[in-house]
């Protein structure tokens, strides 16, 4: 992988920023929910209710975790949503799910 100025990155150590980011992604739900508010803003009740066998504490701790990280924001109205962040980490992981389709049946088997 290259960084965004174009360098590879040195051998043999992680970057503390991309482990950040592995750890916070690494976490379960976490890539669940940023896939359900990518289409736009949701209220809790109607994002807990996508995320089947999340349970409502489970799914407040990781709201809580993405808006630490500033992947999300809670709006007036209550209802969730991508920020600039969220939105960029969104457009990134697109690649991430074309090859998952690609792949769909060593993964699912």
């Amino acid at each position: 992988m290259r960084s965004a100025s174009g360098a590879k990155p040195p051998t043999g150590r992680i970057d503390p920023a991309v482990l950040a980011a592995m750890e916070l992604l690494g976490q379960r739900w976490i890539l669940r929910v940023l896939w359900e508010l990518a289409p736009g803003p949701l209220g809790f009740l109607e994002l807990r209710r996508r995320m089947d066998n999340c349970s409502s504490s489970m799914l407040s701790v990781r709201l809580q975790h993405l808006q630490g990280a500033g992947l999300i924001v809670k709006n007036a109205d209550k209802s969730y949503e991508l920020t600039t962040a969220g939105t960029e980490l969104d457009t990134a992981l697109q690649s991430v799910w074309e090859w998952s389709r690609r792949w769909e049946t060593a993964l699912t088997d």
